[in-house]
């Protein structure tokens, strides 16, 4: 019975990984377009498609979810044990936030000094939170990626 509960949960750990890259690929997806236009446009005001707003909010919580539920409930079930893998997955982690602190970066330090007028305050306060959520769902979804990275590089006791 205890074969079939680990395999069980190896399953289901990798399902919700799947679940975790394929929000964090998404956000890549909507975003980049954006981060790009946000760059070649300092100070202008930028209009989001309702669409991709929609797409980008669910994304960011879907991700989430997956993410708690499986710190909370799922124990991760490495492939096995390589270290190469495990130095590709940690890199794959690192890789994936680079984007996040770019976005950061462009919003805060280079984007809005260059606004004349700012937003109203209950708008920058929601658009603030609404940033957040998305660079702590891929930042999130990096310590999973290093979690994964960890428990594969470690020797299995069998």
């Amino acid at each position: 019975m205890r074969d079939e509960q680990k395999r069980r949960n190896g399953c289901l750990y990798a399902g919700l990984l799947l679940g975790q890259s394929v929000c964090a690929f998404l956000l890549f997806w909507l975003v980049f377009p954006i981060f790009y236009h946000l760059l070649t446009h300092l100070g202008e005001r930028q209009d989001l498609r309702i669409l991709d707003q929609v797409l980008i909010v669910c994304s960011s919580v879907l991700l989430h979810c997956f993410y708690w539920f499986r710190l909370n409930f799922v124990a991760i079930v490495p492939p096995g044990h390589n270290v190469f893998l495990a130095h590709l997955v940690a890199f794959s982690s690192r890789i994936s936030f680079f984007f996040g602190g770019a976005l950061f970066s462009a919003v805060f330090f280079r984007h809005l000094p260059e606004l004349e007028v700012l937003p109203p305050l209950g708008q920058t306060v929601v658009k603030a939170i609404y940033v957040a959520a998305v660079l702590f769902g891929l930042f999130c979804y990096s310590m999973e990626l290093d979690r994964l990275a960890r428990s594969i590089e470690e020797k299995q006791s069998a």
